[in-house]
């Protein structure tokens, strides 16, 4: 495990994972749809500049480029190998991606410039959560949209996740407080922009009890956490 002040970085197994078919499809196409949906038609804007905070191997850039049309995607990811890992996938896009290696915390980016931020299933590997929520509220237009896609700490701090990832488990946070810290920053986030899916690969039993003829529980500890924030004009 490599850990800094700000970011806690994955394991191997962590990334080969996010690598396959199952991650792609059943973590990042599901989540961007969730998103997608919950997206105000008047905060939608031609040719966005976004910013894909914690890009990894840069698999969302095709995804962000077919459903937002933008004029820029930055990919930004605290890795320093950060080119050799989503080199090819910037390259493969066909819109401008600019790749930068830097820490959520401390972007180095000029005061407003993004019209969308996304930060999918990055938030809990960074340290200073509440100094990166800062970071995106700054960096985003007034009128930007952050969209935001999280695993809470009744996954992270499941047994099979423990062995095969590596957290900072210290800062892991439930739904309400995620929800909670991106309110505080001065984000609008009504009710109606939150989604808390309970997907099969988030659960303890890893969706084997629904396979068996069991309902899912209405009443749980919810794992994933999807909202769409604005940042106010």
């Amino acid at each position: 495990m490599t850990k800094t002040a700000n970011f806690v970085e994955e394991t191997r197994f962590g990334n080969w994972f996010l690598k396959t078919a199952v991650w792609k499809r059943s973590v990042l196409v599901r989540a961007l749809n969730d998103l997608k949906e919950m997206i105000p038609t008047a905060s939608l804007v031609e040719r966005p500049r976004v910013i894909d905070v914690g890009c990894g191997f840069g698999h969302s850039f095709a995804e962000l480029a077919q459903r937002f049309q933008p004029s820029t995607i930055v990919g930004l990811d605290a890795d320093p190998g950060l080119n050799e890992r989503a080199g090819d996938e910037a390259r493969a896009c066909h819109c401008e991606v600019q790749l930068i290696e830097a820490n959520a915390a401390q972007t180095g980016l000029a005061d407003g410039e993004f019209d969308v931020v996304f930060c999918h299933q990055t938030f809990h590997h960074i340290v200073a959560q509440e100094a990166a929520m800062t970071e995106f509220y700054r960096i985003l237009k007034p009128g930007g949209m952050l969209l935001f896609a999280e695993s809470t700490k009744y996954y992270i701090q499941t047994p099979q996740i423990r062995f095969l990832f590596r957290h900072p488990m210290e800062v892991q946070r439930t739904a309400d407080e995620y929800i909670t810290m991106v309110r505080a920053v001065g984000f609008a986030v009504p009710d109606s922009r939150i989604s808390l899916p309970y997907l099969w690969w988030s659960r303890p039993d890893i969706g084997f009890l629904e396979w068996m003829g069991r309902r899912v529980p209405t009443e749980r500890n919810e794992t994933l956490v999807n909202l769409v924030a604005i940042k106010p004009n």
